[in-house]
């Protein structure tokens, strides 16, 4: 076994802290990924505070993962030592289904093995995530990162982007398409980025007028303040999808009404409590709602070249691990430009 340092988090309630875990043994198709940078999701949070209701402890969150490989298995093609490597939300998956071999195993009809807070397919051995000095994935898990951008702001594209990401290529957004951000935080940065670069006219549907200039800077074409009911009236009909990426609570049915007919809101953010939608909201126009999580092995490296190619990684700022539960508090109150990010390798 190979003794690894993280941080953890012991119940829902105690600050998370050091602690030490045992990594298995490199396996023939394994790689061993010395952590480098390691991203802060939202859903870590809900997770360590058990808020959704699946929690177990102690838990090593991180699933935005970026490091480089110091040990492959003897039956490894894909990587070599030296080679930089990212982990995203999922380490595994049952192979068979038709959503596995088709490619996206974010959907593994048997459920597929977290990246942490899960278990491995074996449903005994516990999945630990990336606030740690190191991880050992099977290679197919794996994804090869450019060392041509900052890892620091690629850490989050394994989570951040491609949430973003799949559902713009899945509708097909791009040029023609008037498309609108609700929120602009860890997903809603990421989601301005790509949209504007597929060719989409970007709105920035936010309650905060000082996002303004971020927005604009990150590519939004538009601003429009939804907390003033004229600005709303304005917007009535207007665009053809909506990427929803608030995660508290709010009423669907507002922004509902600014699609046009045959319209999409694209839901990524995960509210604690349910919205009712009236059926009269959906069938006047054919409006539509729908979701998406992540992305499979195959689009998230699709993902990751793309952003390569054409420049596009997070907004960042990086931490030290000490400074984790501080970051918590901050990420609740918006105090994020739009990512923490862990330093890995200063951490330990």
């Amino acid at each position: 076994m190979i003794a690894t340092k993280a941080y953890a988090a012991q119940d829902a309630t105690t600050p998370l802290g050091p602690w030490n875990l045992e990594r298995r043994e490199v396996g023939a198709h394994d790689v061993q990924i010395e952590i480098l940078y390691c991203g802060v999701c939202h859903s870590d949070i809900h997770q360590v505070r058990n808020e959704w209701g699946n929690s177990m402890y102690p838990m090593v969150p991180g699933h935005e993962i970026v490091g480089k490989i110091v040990k492959v298995g003897e039956q490894v093609k894909k990587f070599k030592v030296g080679d930089l490597a990212g982990i995203g939300c999922f380490v595994d998956s049952c192979r068979v289904c038709p959503n596995c071999v088709a490619g996206e195993e974010q959907y593994c009809e048997t459920g597929g093995a977290g990246t942490y807070n899960g278990l491995e397919m074996d449903r005994k051995t516990p999945t630990y995530g990336g606030y740690s000095t190191q991880i050992v994935t099977d290679e197919k898990y794996t994804l090869k990162i450019s060392p041509n951008l900052p890892l620091e702001g690629v850490a989050p594209l394994l989570c951040a982007g491609i949430t973003t990401y799949s559902p713009l290529r899945h509708w097909k957004v791009g040029k023609g398409h008037k498309v609108g951000i609700l929120g602009l935080g860890g997903l809603g940065h990421m989601a301005v980025k790509l949209a504007a670069s597929f060719g989409a006219e970007v709105t920035m549907l936010s309650t905060s007028p000082s996002k303004e200039a971020d927005a604009r800077r990150l590519g939004a074409h538009h601003f429009a303040l939804t907390s003033d009911k004229e600005v709303l009236k304005g917007l009535r009909n207007k665009f053809d999808f909506i990427v929803n990426t608030v995660s508290a609570p709010h009423d669907y049915n507002v922004y509902l009404n600014l699609l046009n007919t045959n319209g999409v809101m694209i839901c990524l953010g995960v509210p604690p409590e349910a919205s009712t939608v009236p059926a009269f909201n959906l069938i006047g126009q054919r409006r539509s709602i729908a979701g998406s999580l992540i992305g499979g092995i195959r689009e998230t490296q699709e993902m990751l070249d793309y952003c390569a190619e054409h420049n596009i990684t997070s907004d960042v700022e990086v931490i030290d691990i000490k400074d984790i539960n501080t970051a918590y508090e901050r990420m609740l109150k918006g105090d994020v430009r739009y990512r923490f990010v862990i330093d890995t390798k200063k951490s330990f």
